[in-house]
């Protein structure tokens, strides 16, 4: 379980952020001078040098994103110049891509952050480039959900690449595509001209994934302990009907992929501060406020509390809740994590999203549980603050990567094993370098009073 009798708040970390944003850089400028537009995207690195590798082009957004964010933290003007240019020149195909699950990724990491930084008045961006923000923002919310699947309770959910019958765990935090062409005033004209409203859809998205893969300690099945997070939930295409839980990067479909535990963590608290911003017009038709905010508050908390109580003190995962090799490590739960163990990896790209999640579900809670906001926020903080130092944060000043210590995908044994190890460790993976950051500026901004969010207000005013 995370150690959480130590107690910080926000500005504790900022000596250790004032640190990071200078590693970052250093990683920033190592990887733009390696990677080349005309190559495939940047996704993990081996022996510290970024690679290729990948099912789908997802992780683009992150590598331009990451400049984004780096000068949101640091006002160093040439990390907004190179990823406000790259994302103009490289990713318009992206927002058209009908074959992935990840414009939350892509677009919401790079256009998303532009139109953010912009409204913030940031910089200084004509009308044209703004209408230009929103119009990707648009378009990339409309074709996400336009990659559709009904079910046979009446909803539906957002199917991942591997095709209709899917249902990811991941793809709740591209929700957040969705959340922004709505409120931007956008919808998706599907045939005969029908109007289908993205808000409709993000509703739906989230209530069949956290029926079917989170779960809540209710006897669903033999393995049914609240909190725990289904990587994969599959359906009969033919009727619409739940078939069984599956997985692609866990080790089986009825242990947690620490990784898709992060996103249900991080994807409904982010969704749970969108909610204050719609009307509850607009919600009554969907459920009403209090269902609608009650089940993604359901979701979000099982799966934060799971993660306390699963991971090991200092709060950095191993890469599966059950896989084999923790049998020979049988306290790893009640000490730090051994990146440099023999038997299992660590993720700690997983725990870059996940102390993201944490923070954001405490701040969610501040006006309403105190007691439960506390105990997020430093369960966050946490996590934060060890990986914000060695052997996590890389101070190798030849390594591409930021974050060491991240796993892509252990079943197909597609990450780096060094010479003299018996498990993949010391390598980095775009998402985790991006995620690293992003929780790195949202802390450094609440340090300074700010909140940091696509959205607005995290307050619950509206809420009954």
């Amino acid at each position: 379980m995370i150690d959480l009798e130590t107690r910080r708040c926000a500005a504790d970390l900022l000596a250790a952020t004032g640190r990071f944003w200078e590693v970052s850089a250093r990683s920033l400028d190592l990887l733009t001078g390696h990677a080349r537009p005309d190559t495939a995207s940047p996704v993990y690195t081996v022996g510290g040098r970024y690679t290729s590798r990948g099912w789908t082009d997802w992780t683009r957004g992150f590598q331009f994103g990451s400049s984004l964010l780096q000068f949101d933290a640091t006002e160093e003007r040439r990390f907004l110049d190179s990823g406000r240019e790259a994302t103009l020149a490289q990713m318009t195909s992206h927002l058209t891509h009908t074959g992935v699950h990840d414009h939350g990724f892509n677009i919401v990491s790079t256009y998303g952050h532009l139109w953010r930084l912009a409204g913030e008045s940031r910089f200084e961006a004509s009308p044209a480039e703004k209408d230009h923000f929103e119009l990707a923002l648009k378009v990339s919310g409309a074709v996400q959900a336009a990659r559709w699947t009904t079910t046979a309770d009446g909803d539906g959910f957002i199917c991942s690449f591997n095709g209709p019958h899917s249902l990811f765990a991941d793809t709740i935090r591209s929700l957040r595509s969705l959340a922004l062409a709505h409120q931007l005033e956008h919808q998706l004209i599907g045939e005969h001209d029908q109007p289908i409203s993205l808000l409709d859809r993000l509703v739906q998205h989230a209530r069949t994934t956290a029926r079917y893969n989170v779960y809540y300690g209710e006897g669903r099945d033999r393995y049914d302990t609240r909190g725990r997070v289904a990587h994969e939930s599959l359906f009969n295409t033919s009727d619409g009907r739940y078939r069984c839980a599956s997985t692609q990067q866990g080790y089986s479909p009825f242990s947690t992929w620490t990784r898709g535990l992060a996103w249900i963590m991080l994807g409904y608290a982010e969704l749970l501060e969108y909610l204050p911003s719609v009307s509850d017009e607009e919600l009554d038709s969907l459920g009403g406020r209090a269902a609608i905010r009650e089940m993604m508050l359901r979701a979000a908390t099982a799966s934060c509390d799971f993660y306390i109580e699963s991971t090991p003190t200092d709060g950095i995962p191993y890469w599966d809740t059950a896989a084999p090799g923790l049998a020979a490590l049988p306290d790893h739960r009640d000490r730090p994590a051994d990146p440099f163990n023999d038997h299992e990896p660590v993720d700690s790209s997983a725990a870059a999203i996940a102390c993201q999640g944490l923070i954001r579900l405490g701040q969610v809670l501040a006006s309403t549980d105190p007691t439960a906001s506390e105990r997020y926020t430093q369960a966050g903080l946490a996590v934060l603050s060890t990986l914000l130092e060695e052997p996590y944060l890389s101070t190798d000043p030849e390594h591409q990567g930021l974050l060491l210590h991240a796993i892509y995908h252990r079943p197909n044994g597609w990450d780096h094993v060094p010479d003299g190890s018996a498990i993949p460790r010391g390598e980095s993976c775009l998402w985790g370098d991006y995620h690293l950051r992003e929780a790195a500026l949202h802390v450094q901004r609440l340090a300074g009073g700010r909140d940091y969010t696509f959205f607005g207000s995290t307050g619950d005013s509206r809420d009954g």
